[in-house]
């Protein structure tokens, strides 16, 4: 009898123990698995994927996203598609054109196919020395006092004292452990499409146009290399279009005349288009679950801002906190963990999410739109800095939190400095 209870407990067991399992390896999962790998963590990632692959994106990475990956070590030159942008275009509904340089000292923009970007952040885990598991989807997520246990899809289980959950909007181990809204669709919705053979300003250039019927939407076109571009629309739920409409007002969009003229008469669709839905509730999304043994990041806290639909350093800074947050408190205090972590993502976060929000009451009416822009377009030295904060050189919300401010404020040198610009 003691012999058979024996053996079936070695059944049972995990095939493998570890400090922390972080399931999701996009760009949080990756900043959170490089963060513990560097700091002598024992720690598995995990997805469901296996890398490259594709994820649908607007591609953009801002200056806070650049600040981020440079603090991460990735190499730009590893990143094929990695395209570096100094010139914005950005239209009003009326028409008015406004024309905006970024800095030559450092990148503030760039773009880069999530195809290319994530595979190379799950490269930099695994060489920081995380366990990298791909085609691994999470099936269940069993919480304990002092531990936490997964199984994956092949029938293994992983034991770890903590979960860092960066599985996205709809995120497995948030359903397999509770404590998130039901039902919940997120903010907003993009739809993008890859182009090839745009016009060379389109291969170049980034562009917005504030289309007056998207408010406090927009129409995208990022340049990306050999003459490419991913072109899309994102919507805000309570607009005059539904979800339902956006496969059906694509081809209406790209036939108005100013947005074909900037994309070129001989751009090419290339493959399906893709829509996907936008996560953007940091102010009340739980936050930790089964008493601070997991921790959820990116998507899976709903971290993208509200104005722009950009969540890539959202996720990276989300993923970074999570780990920084799990280490400091050690693995058997659980409840400071939680603690910790709803504060730093408060100070990191929530002024700037409260600012987005404010800003796109204002992004809702034309007038708002068209003044502002006006405004940002009034001299040479409005729009130096209005591209800058666009584009998160500071956090949105800095003027509203003096504890940020520096002395080199929006005159600080962009990211990757010494590198070649594309």
């Amino acid at each position: 009898m003691a012999g058979g209870r024996a053996s079936s407990e070695r059944q049972r067991a995990p095939e493998l123990k570890t400090d922390i399992v972080v399931v999701g390896a996009g760009p949080a999962g990756a900043a959170a698995a490089i963060e513990l790998a560097r700091a002598g963590r024992s720690v598995a990632l995990v997805d469901k994927a296996t890398f490259p692959r594709d994820k649908t994106c607007g591609d953009g990475l801002t200056s806070g996203a650049l600040r981020e990956l440079e603090e991460l070590g990735l190499d730009p030159a590893q990143v094929a598609s990695w395209t570096t942008v100094r010139d914005v275009v950005i239209r009003s509904g009326s028409g008015r054109r406004i024309d905006f340089r970024l800095p030559a000292e450092g990148t503030y923009c760039a773009v880069a196919r999530r195809t290319d970007l994530d595979a190379a952040l799950v490269d930099l885990a695994r060489k920081a020395g995380a366990d990298v598991r791909e085609g691994a989807a999470v099936t269940a997520t069993e919480a304990g006092d002092d531990r936490v246990t997964l199984t994956t899809g092949d029938g293994e289980r992983i034991e770890a004292r903590y979960v860092i959950a960066a599985d996205g909007m709809w995120s497995a181990v948030r359903k397999h452990l509770g404590g998130g809204p039901q039902g919940y669709l997120g903010e907003t919705h993009a739809f993008r499409q890859y182009f090839s053979g745009v016009s060379a300003e389109a291969a170049r250039a980034l562009f917005v146009s504030f289309e007056t019927d998207l408010l406090p939407g927009y129409f995208w076109s990022f340049p990306l290399p050999d003459g490419r571009a991913n072109v899309g629309f994102g919507i805000h739920r309570g607009n005059r279009y539904t979800v339902r409409d956006m496969a059906g007002l694509w081809p209406e969009l790209l036939a108005r005349p100013h947005l074909r003229a900037f994309l070129g008469d001989d751009a090419v669709a290339e493959g399906p288009h893709r829509a996907w839905p936008i996560p953007a509730r940091i102010d009340d999304m739980p936050a930790t679950a089964a008493g601070g043994r997991a921790l959820f990041a990116g998507d899976a806290v709903a971290a993208t801002d509200r104005l722009t639909g950009e969540g890539i350093a959202q996720a990276l800074i989300t993923g970074r906190l999570a780990a920084q947050v799990v280490m400091d408190a050690g693995p058997y205090r659980p409840a400071q963990a939680a603690e910790r972590y709803g504060r730093e993502l408060r100070r990191a976060l929530l002024a700037d999410h409260r600012m987005s929000m404010l800003l796109l009451r204002l992004l809702r009416r034309p007038r708002a739109t068209r003044a502002g822009l006006r405004a940002a377009g009034a001299n040479d030295w409005t729009r130096r800095n209005f591209i800058r904060w666009m584009f998160e050189d500071e956090p949105r919300a800095v003027i509203a939190t003096p504890r940020r401010w520096h002395r080199n404020f929006l005159t600080r040198p962009g990211s990757y400095l010494t590198g070649e610009p594309r």
